[in-house]
């Protein structure tokens, strides 16, 4: 009877064990999206400027033809903020937070006077 007890108390420890990684964040973040105008065109040679909330290091990418860009390999554990300029307008700054725990997270920022 002992014996059975224990057997199927490891058996529960370890399905619990295997729940928990699953659930687990993710080690790294990718960030993408569209850059667009106040009509909601995407413009493209946007400067994209991410910020490490920890570090205060700042990351750049140009926007592609279709106004798209990406940041990947990213840690998950550290607040960003992303904002976007071209031809002297800016977006508003968005932040994603380290309790945004999707592996992939897509913000788009729209340029304003």
């Amino acid at each position: 009877m002992l014996k059975q007890f224990a057997a199927a108390l490891l058996v529960v420890a370890l399905a619990s064990f295997a729940f928990a990684q699953k659930n687990k964040a993710p080690a790294e973040k990718t960030i993408s999206g569209i850059v667009t105008d106040a009509a909601g065109n995407p413009v493209p040679g946007a400067v994209v400027q991410l910020e490490n909330m920890k570090t205060l290091q700042i990351r750049s990418f140009i926007a592609r033809d279709k106004g798209d860009y990406i940041f990947q390999g990213l840690a998950a554990d550290v607040d960003w903020q992303l904002k976007a300029m071209a031809s002297g307008k800016t977006s508003k700054p968005r932040t994603i937070s380290t309790f945004d725990t999707h592996a992939e997270v897509v913000v788009n920022l729209q340029l304003t006077e």
